[in-house]
C-alpha cells in the first residue's frame, strides 16, 4: 500500500495549532484538538463591489478576474434603450471610469484584456453598426470595419486575434456568420452550424468555443472552432442566451454564468472542459443576463446586467483553499440620538459623535446639540456634553483625544474650539476664521487641520471658502488656501498628508480632489462623480468615502461607496442605507457611518440614528477536520 509520505515526500506533521499556510491536501495532527486535520479547495461566487453605472448589453474582454473591462451598454433592459458610452475597469476589488467608448452603443461585442481591449459592432439606436475600436488602457481608437453591422454576437480572443461569430442584423435575422480580426482588418471565415444570437464566446481565435444563444427559443448548442470552421461539441446542461463567459486564454478554461433561459434568468454555473460542461455547485447570488465578465474557473466576475432589471452588482468567483468574506456593510448599535452634520472620530471600535442637528419634527425651534456618544464596536453610551452647542462641525483625533472646532449654533457662527479627553470637553485656542458650515478636518487633537466650509458674513450670508488651518494644541496657524472652495465635502487623514473631495462648490457639486502635504495642496485625480454631503473614513493614500449625494438624484440619499488608493477612485461596497450629511471614522477597512438624513430634499427631517460598520474582504484557509465517519 502507498504510504502518505511517498505520496506527498513527507511525514504526518504534528501541530499545537492549525498552521498559517499549507499545501492542497496536506494533513498535518493538531495534538490540542487531537484531531487530524488537512486544507482542502472551497469554491464560491461572492459580493464584490458594484459598477460606477448599472448597466448591462455592453463589451467586456476576457481578461483576468483582477483586470477587467467593461464597455458600453444600456441602463435599460428594454425600449426605449438608454445607451452609454461609459468604459470601466475593474481591479479585483472595485470599479473606476476609464477612456470613454467614441460611440454610445449596445448589443457591442468585446474581446481583449484591459489594456489592449477590442469592441466592435452594436447597435447605436437607429442602426446596427461595423464599427470597430481599440483601448490601451486609457483611450479608444478606431479599428478596421466588421463587413457589415450587427449585434448580440458571440466574441473570442484577444485584440489582434478575435472572432466575431454569430449574432443579429435587421430585419429580424439570426446570423451564421464569422468574422476574424487580425489587428487591422477583419475577413470572412467559416459559418457556424446553428444561426442563432446572444450565443457566448470563449477561447482564442485558433481554439474557440460557442454555447447557448437564441433561435426561436434559448438553445443548449456548443460549437468549436478551430481557426477556420466550426465543429458540433456537446450540448450544455442548461438552455439559456446572453450567458457569460471567461477562459479568455483556452476553451478548456471556460465557464458559463448566468444567462436568460426562458422565461426566468437563471444563477447555474457550467464548467467546460473542452468535451463536456459540467454544472457546479456554486451558484450566483443573482441570476442576471448580459453582463460582463472576465477571468476563468479558477477566478472569475460577474458585473452589471439585468435581473430583470437593470443591476450594478458584482460577484467574484473563486476556487482556492481559501474561504473568502467579502467586504461589506453591516448594522451596527444604533446611537442614543439620531443626528446630522455632527462631528465624528475615532475608530470602528472605539468611535465619538458629538453636536450636530437633531432635526426631528419634535424638536424645539433650536436642535442644535451638545450630545456627545461614543460607540465601543458594538453600542453607543452618553460622554460628556459639550460646553456651545452646534452644528456642521469640524472633527479631528480619537475617541479618548477629539478635537472639535467651528460651526453654528442657529444663525452663529462659531470659532471656537472644544478639546474632550474621553469624559469632558474643555475650550482650546480659537480659529483664525469663522466657518459656520461644514470645515473639514484631518490630524490629531494636538496636531490637526481644518479646510474648506462657508464664511459667516451675516443672518443668511456667507461665502464658500478654501481657507485651511493647522493646529497644534493651542493655536491655530494659516496654510496656504485649498485649490478649490467647497463646503459640504469629506475628507482626513493627518497634517502632512490631508485628502480632500467633493463638497460643494457654490455653484455645483464638486468633484475635484485635493491632497496636502504639510506645505501645499495639490489638485490630483477628482471623483468619478460630482458628490456631496458624503463621510469618510481613513488616510490619504487608503480612504474611503460613503453615503451623500449626486446631482442626478439630488433629493436622494445614495448608498454610494467609493475608494481611493492615494492615485485612483474605485467603487466599494454599498451602504445598507443610503444617507446624507451623516458622519464617518474609521479606516478603509474598518470603517464606521453613523446619523445622517435619509429623507428626500427638501424635506428638513428624517435623521437617522443608524450605525453601519465595513469590514474589507478577508481570507483564510479553509481547513477540514478528518474524521472516519
Amino acid at each position: 500500500m502507498t504510504t502518505y509520505k511517498e505520496i506527498f515526500g513527507k511525514y504526518v506533521k504534528n501541530y499545537s495549532s492549525d498552521p498559517t499556510a499549507d499545501a492542497e491536501g496536506q494533513i498535518w495532527y493538531n495534538s490540542t484538538s487531537g484531531t487530524f486535520k488537512s486544507v482542502v479547495v472551497s469554491a464560491a461566487w461572492s459580493a464584490s463591489s458594484p459598477l460606477v453605472t448599472a448597466r448591462g448589453y455592453g463589451g467586456s474582454g476576457s481578461t483576468p478576474s483582477t483586470a477587467g473591462l467593461f464597455f458600453a451598454g444600456s441602463l435599460s433592459g428594454g425600449s426605449p434603450y438608454t445607451l452609454s458610452n461609459q468604459t470601466e475597469e475593474y481591479n479585483g476589488t472595485g470599479w473606476a471610469v476609464g477612456g470613454n467608448y467614441p460611440i454610445s452603443v449596445y448589443f457591442n461585442g468585446g474581446a481583449g484584456t484591459q489594456t489592449a481591449g477590442l469592441g466592435f459592432g452594436g447597435n447605436t439606436g437607429p442602426a446596427y453598426v461595423t464599427t470597430t475600436n481599440e483601448y490601451d488602457g486609457s483611450a479608444w481608437t478606431a479599428g478596421g470595419s466588421l463587413p457589415s453591422g450587427k449585434g448580440i454576437m458571440a466574441s473570442i480572443g484577444t485584440q489582434t486575434a478575435a472572432v466575431s461569430a454569430s449574432g443579429f442584423s435587421p430585419p429580424g435575422v439570426n446570423l451564421n456568420t464569422t468574422e476574424k480580426y487580425d489587428g487591422s482588418a477583419w475577413t470572412a471565415s467559416g459559418n457556424v452550424n446553428t444561426a442563432r444570437r446572444s450565443a457566448t464566446g470563449s477561447g482564442i481565435q485558433t481554439t474557440g468555443v460557442m454555447f447557448g444563444g437564441f433561435t426561436t427559443t434559448q438553445v443548449t448548442t456548443t460549437e468549436e472552432y478551430n481557426g477556420s470552421t466550426w465543429a458540433s461539441g456537446n450540448n450544455m446542461n442548461t438552455a439559456r442566451s446572453g450567458a457569460v463567459s471567461g477562459g479568455g486564454q483556452s476553451e478548456t478554461d471556460t465557464f458559463a454564468a448566468g444567462g436568460n433561459a426562458g422565461p426566468a434568468r437563471t444563477n447555474a454555473t457550467e464548467f467546460y472542459d473542452g468535451t463536456s460542461w459540467t454544472t457546479q455547485s456554486a451558484t450566483l447570488a443573482t441570476a442576471r443576463d448580459s453582463t460582463a465578465t472576465g477571468g476563468g474557473q479558477s477566478g472569475a466576475y460577474v458585473a452589471g446586467g439585468f435581473s430583470p432589471s437593470v443591476t450594478g452588482n458584482t460577484e467574484e468567483y473563486n476556487r482556492s483553499t481559501s474561504i473568502i468574506t467579502a467586504a461589506a456593510w453591516a448594522a451596527g448599535g444604533n446611537m442614543t440620538t439620531g443626528r446630522i452634520v455632527g462631528g465624528g472620530a475615532g475608530i470602528q471600535t472605539a468611535a465619538i459623535a458629538f453636536g450636530g442637528n437633531q432635526a426631528t419634527p419634535s424638536t424645539p425651534a433650536n436642535p442644535f446639540m451638545v450630545n456627545t456618544e461614543e460607540y465601543n464596536g458594538s453600542s453607543w453610551s452618553p460622554g460628556g456634553n459639550m460646553g456651545t452647542a452646534r452644528t456642521n462641525i469640524g472633527a479631528a483625533g480619537t475617541q479618548t483625544a477629539t478635537l472639535g472646532f467651528g460651526g453654528i449654533n442657529a444663525t452663529v457662527a462659531i470659532n471656537s474650539v472644544e478639546e474632550y479627553d474621553g469624559s469632558t470637553w474643555s475650550p482650546g485656542g480659537l480659529m483664525n476664521t469663522a466657518t459656520p458650515y461644514s470645515r473639514v478636518g484631518a490630524g490629531t487633537q494636538t496636531a490637526a487641520l481644518g479646510f474648506g466650509g462657508a464664511i459667516y458674513s451675516g443672518p443668511g450670508t456667507f461665502a464658500v471658502s478654501n481657507v485651511s488651518e493647522e493646529y497644534n494644541g493651542s493655536s491655530w496657524t494659516s496654510t496656504p488656501t485649498m485649490n478649490t472652495a467647497r463646503y459640504i465635502g469629506a475628507g482626513g487623514g493627518i497634517v502632512s498628508a490631508a485628502l480632500s473631495a467633493g463638497g460643494y462648490d457654490g455653484a455645483d457639486y464638486s468633484s475635484a480632489t485635493e491632497e496636502y502635504n504639510g506645505s501645499a495642496w495639490t489638485t490630483v485625480n477628482p471623483l468619478p462623480q460630482k458628490l456631496n454631503s458624503q463621510a469618510f473614513s481613513g488616510t490619504q493614500t487608503a480612504g474611503l468615502f460613503f453615503g451623500g449625494q449626486f446631482p442626478s438624484i439630488p433629493s436622494s440619499n445614495i448608498v454610494n461607496s467609493i475608494s481611493y488608493d492615494g492615485t485612483n477612485y474605485s467603487t466599494a461596497p454599498n451602504l445598507g442605507t443610503g444617507r446624507r450629511a451623516l458622519s464617518g471614522a474609521g479606516t478603509q477597512t474598518a470603517g464606521l457611518a453613523f446619523g445622517g438624513i435619509i429623507s428626500p430634499q427638501p424635506a428638513p427631517v428624517g435623521n437617522v440614528a443608524s450605525t453601519e460598520e465595513f469590514n474589507g474582504e478577508t481570507t483564510a484557509l479553509n481547513f477540514k477536520t478528518i474524521t472516519t465517519s
